[in-house]
């Protein structure tokens, strides 16, 4: 049987791919349930913003897929760089001075247990 998997993507998210990086090694591997408790215990920006996505990879599973959301589990999750927004603030003597503001692309995929 081919594996069953279901995933959801949120792109140009106003966050560092750094810090988002740091709550998406909590819950790799980890059930689907499992890793939305540890995310909503999470006191990281990044971590609602991973739990909304990992909610609608989930949503997606059970919706279009049909599967037991009881047996999915988080196979892959990562975090690209998008475009960085480029801003520019007077520093000394009113010399610009650059202002990155970065964005991330989200992917969770989650997939069904087997056995």
């Amino acid at each position: 049987m081919a594996m069953m998997e279901a995933r959801a993507i949120a792109r140009y998210v106003r966050i560092t791919p750094k810090k988002a990086r740091q709550v998406v090694d909590l819950v790799k591997g980890k059930d689907a349930q499992e890793a939305l408790a540890i995310l909503r215990h999470t006191r990281k920006r990044g971590a609602e913003l991973v739990s909304k996505v990992l909610k609608s990879a989930i949503a997606n599973a059970e919706h279009n897929l049909e599967l037991d959301k009881d047996d999915l589990y988080v196979a892959e999750v990562r975090i690209d760089e998008g475009p960085t927004m480029k801003r520019w603030r007077p520093r000394m003597r009113g010399i610009p001075a650059p202002i990155l503001k970065r964005t991330s692309h989200i992917t969770v995929v989650v997939r069904e247990k087997e056995g």
